[in-house]
């Protein structure tokens, strides 16, 4: 079992970077394939981006896949959401999620652990 701890969001103007971080407050992300998901007011949680566990695989939405990349850092045990040009449309709670399969985030997208996500706010 693993618990998730976003941090990283926050009030940002249209344009700007962020790098949101998840870590284990219990546990360890090493034994997961990891992925970020955001959620807007009244709509799903949809599927970011992912990374397996041994960080030589990623895996991404379309509609973000030029401006967000998914990373990890097995010796800090973190992995992280980095953010570029940030537009109001990502306005949203991003959620770190953890899998034991890789191959299930790819297609079903269907973590195994969540944490309680990340405000970002993207002003204009």
């Amino acid at each position: 079992q693993v618990q998730l701890v976003e941090s990283g969001g926050g009030v940002v103007q249209t344009g700007d970077s962020l790098r949101l971080s998840c870590a284990a407050s219990e546990g360890t992300l090493s034994l997961y394939a990891m992925a970020w998901f955001r959620q807007t007011a009244g709509k799903e949680r949809t599927f970011i981006a992912a990374i397996n566990r041994d960080g030589d695989k990623t895996v991404y939405a379309d509609t973000v896949k030029d401006r967000f990349t998914i990373s990890r850092d097995g010796s800090a045990d973190m992995v992280y959401l980095q953010i570029n040009s940030l537009k109001p449309e990502d306005t949203a709670i991003y959620y770190c999620a953890a899998a034991y399969s890789f191959a299930e985030l790819k297609t079903v997208q269907r973590p195994n652990y969540w944490g309680q996500g990340t405000q970002v706010t993207v002003s204009l």
